[in-house]
C-alpha cells in the first residue's frame, strides 16, 4: 500500500470515513457476551455529533480534554471527537493513584473528564472519583460506572453530525501524555499531529503493514506504545481493530480477532508459555516437535490456542525477554521482535527485523531516527515522533533537549556494528557501593527476571559492600508455597542457584550478595509499581533501606521476610 499523503491522522480518518464507508473499523465484546462491530462512517457519524456538543461548551480552542477508561472502541472514537472539535486529549490510566490523578487534572487545567470502563475492583477508580476537581464536568462512555452523569448515547442523540471538523495542521498540538514518572510527579508530554503519524512510516518501513491486517488493543491505551501501534498505525493504514472485554475473556478475544500484528510484553509473553507448559509439560512438548510428522501440527494448534496462528509480526517491548523464551516461540514459528521507543519520541526509535534480530538487542534506527552514543554512554536520540516539549516545564525541555535536536533519553546502551542497539540501564539509576565501585542495576535485574518464579525485581545497594536483590514472587508460586509451604526449600536452592549463575557472568563489584524474598505486594496503589508496572525504585528503596544492615549480618544467600 502506498504511504498516506494526508497531513495527519484526522484527516487520513475523513479519508477511510469516505472510501471504508461500510468497514467495519472497531470491534468490541460486551459483558453480555454480545459483539458490536463500528464501521467507519458509524465511527465518523458518532465522533462528529460528540465533536458538536464539545464545540457547544464554548471551550476555547486547544483545551485540554481527560479520558479515563479501559480501552474500548469509545475511549477511540471519544479521541477522534476532541481532534475534530479542536481540542487536546489527556488520557489517564485507570490505575493512577488518586494524588498523581488529581495532579494531572489540574496541571493540563482539563475543561472535561470522558470517564469510561471501569469495574473498580482492576482499577483505582473508586479513590480517583473522590479526589476529582469539584467543578470538573464529567461524561460517561458506553459502560462506564456513573449512572448519574451525562451519557454518551443521550449526548450524541441531541447533536446532528459536525460537518465542518477542526482542520488540524500537522505542527500543532494533538494530546499531552503524562509518564507514569517513576520519581516525581508526572510530566506532561506534548505531541504533535506531525509526531503522532510518525509510527505509521516507521513501521511500514520493517513491517509491510497494509489495510488488511487486524490489530487487537488490550494494553493501556494512555501509554504511547499502545496509542501507537493501535490507533496511530489503525488511523494510518485503516486496520481494523479488535478490543477485549475483560482479562477472564481475554484468550476468547484474542482467538475472535485473530491478529496479523500482535503487540504484547515479556510479562505475558512469559504467561503464554506459562499456560501452554501447564496443559503440555515441556519434556512432551520436546518429544512431539522431534517427531516429523506431527510437529507442525501440534505447533499451529498450540498457536491456534493463543489466538496467535494468524500472527506475521509478533513484537515484544519494555524490558528484555529471556532467550529461552524467544527461541520457544521461534520453535513454534513466531519470530519475536523487540522494539524501543520512549513517549517523548511517541515510541519511534528502534525496531529488530525479520532475518536481523539479535538476542539481546531492540534493532536498529526507524527510517528517519538518529542515534548516538555519548560520552557517557547515554543514549541520545533524534526521531519523527520527537515530542514537542513537556507541558509547562520549558526548563526541562531545554535541558532534555541538544540544539542539533537530539533528546537525552536517560537510557545506557551499546550499538553495534550493525547498528542495533542494546540498552545496558538508566543513567538514573547507577548507584555507588561501599567499595567505591558504580553499579548499573538494570542488567543483573533483567537476568533475574528470566526466572518466571519471579514477579518483580529490584536490585540496590547504595552505601553497601555488595548490591543485593529485592525479590517479589509470582502469583503462581505464592499460590504453590501456600498449598504446600514444604516447597519453600527447593525455592530457595532455585533462587541461590540463580544467584551464583549471574555471579559466575559479571564484575566482582557487581555481584549480588544475597536476594531478599518480600511479603508485602508490590502495587500501584501503594507506589511501588507505576500505573505501567514498573518498579518505582526509589520507593522500593526508602521502603526497604533500614533492613539491610541486618540482612547482611545473617550471612545467608537468600533471606525470607
Amino acid at each position: 500500500m502506498a504511504e498516506t499523503k494526508a497531513p495527519t491522522l484526522l484527516h487520513q480518518f475523513l479519508v477511510w470515513e469516505r472510501e471504508k464507508a461500510d468497514t467495519v473499523y472497531l470491534t468490541q465484546p460486551l459483558a453480555d457476551g454480545r459483539v458490536v462491530d463500528y464501521r467507519w462512517a458509524e465511527v465518523g457519524d458518532q465522533a462528529r455529533r460528540m465533536a458538536a456538543h464539545l464545540r457547544s461548551l464554548q471551550f476555547p480552542p486547544g483545551s485540554s480534554i481527560a479520558i479515563i477508561g479501559k480501552n474500548s472502541a469509545h475511549w477511540l472514537i471519544a479521541d477522534l471527537a476532541i481532534m475534530m472539535a479542536g481540542h487536546v486529549s489527556v488520557p489517564l490510566y485507570p490505575t493512577l493513584g488518586a494524588e498523581s490523578a488529581r495532579y494531572i487534572l489540574d496541571h493540563c487545567e482539563a475543561r472535561l473528564l470522558f470517564v469510561g470502563k471501569l469495574d473498580g475492583s482492576s482499577d483505582n477508580w473508586p479513590l480517583i472519583e473522590t479526589t476529582l476537581p469539584p467543578d470538573l464536568p464529567l461524561l460517561g462512555l458506553p459502560m462506564n460506572p456513573r449512572a448519574d452523569i451525562p451519557q454518551w448515547d443521550d449526548v450524541i442523540a441531541r447533536h446532528a453530525p459536525l460537518q465542518q471538523v477542526h482542520d488540524a495542521r500537522p505542527e500543532e498540538l494533538c494530546t499531552i501524555v503524562y509518564t507514569s514518572g517513576s520519581t516525581g510527579q508526572p510530566k506532561g508530554v506534548m505531541h504533535s499531529y506531525r509526531s503522532m503519524q510518525s509510527p505509521g512510516p516507521a513501521l511500514a518501513d520493517g513491517f509491510s503493514i497494509t489495510a488488511s491486517d487486524r490489530l487487537l488493543s488490550y494494553l493501556p491505551l494512555a501509554h504511547v506504545a499502545e496509542r501507537a501501534v493501535i490507533e496511530s498505525n489503525s488511523l494510518y493504514f485503516g486496520i481494523h481493530v479488535y478490543f477485549c472485554d475483560s482479562l477472564d475473556t481475554f484468550i476468547a478475544d484474542l482467538q475472535r480477532a485473530q491478529p496479523t500484528i500482535f503487540f504484547s510484553v515479556p510479562r505475558l509473553w512469559t504467561k503464554f508459555q506459562q499456560g501452554v507448559n501447564a496443559k503440555l509439560p515441556p519434556a512432551k512438548q520436546r518429544l512431539l516437535f522431534a517427531l516429523p510428522l506431527v510437529s507442525r501440527l501440534v505447533k499451529r494448534k498450540i498457536l491456534r490456542g493463543l489466538g496467535l496462528d494468524k500472527a506475521r509480526v509478533a513484537i515484544t517491548a519494555s524490558a528484555p525477554l529471556a532467550p529461552d523464551i524467544i527461541a520457544w516461540y521461534r520453535q513454534l514459528g513466531l519470530e519475536l521482535l523487540d522494539i524501543y521507543g520512549m513517549s517523548e519520541n511517541f515510541g519511534v526509535s528502534h525496531a529488530s527485523r525479520l532475518g536481523e534480530m539479535r538476542i539481546g538487542y531492540v534493532g536498529s534506527c526507524h527510517r528517519g531516527v538518529e542515534a548516538r552514543i555519548d560520552a557517557n554512554g547515554e543514549l541520545l536520540v533524534k526521531s519523527p515522533g520527537q515530542m514537542m516539549g513537556y507541558y509547562k516545564l520549558p526548563e526541562q525541555t531545554a535541558h532534555d533537549t541538544l540544539p542539533d535536536g537530539f533528546f537525552h533519553t536517560g537510557d545506557l546502551g551499546e550499538i553495534d556494528e550493525q547498528g542495533r542497539l542494546r540498552i545496558t540501564g538508566r543513567v538514573k539509576d547507577l548507584f555507588k557501593t561501599a567499595r567505591g565501585k558504580y553499579v548499573a542495576p538494570v542488567p543483573l535485574e533483567n537476568m533475574l527476571a528470566n526466572c518466571p518464579k519471579l514477579e518483580s525485581v529490584c536490585v540496590t545497594g547504595l552505601g553497601q559492600p555488595q548490591p543485593f536483590a529485592l525479590l517479589r514472587l509470582s502469583e503462581e508460586a505464592r499460590q504453590a508455597l501456600e498449598r504446600d509451604p514444604g516447597q519453600r526449600d527447593a525455592l530457595d536452592v532455585e533462587v541461590g542457584a540463580l544467584l551464583a549463575q549471574i555471579n559466575a557472568t559479571v564484575e566482582h563489584h557487581e555481584e549480588l550478595g544475597y536476594a531478599v524474598v518480600v511479603k508485602e505486594p508490590w502495587t500501584t496503589e501503594n507506589g511501588l509499581l507505576t500505573p505501567t508496572l514498573k518498579i518505582k525504585r526509589a520507593a522500593i528503596e526508602e521502603r526497604y533501606q533500614a533492613g539491610a544492615a541486618a540482612w547482611l549480618a545473617m550471612g545467608r544467600k537468600v533471606i525470607w521476610e
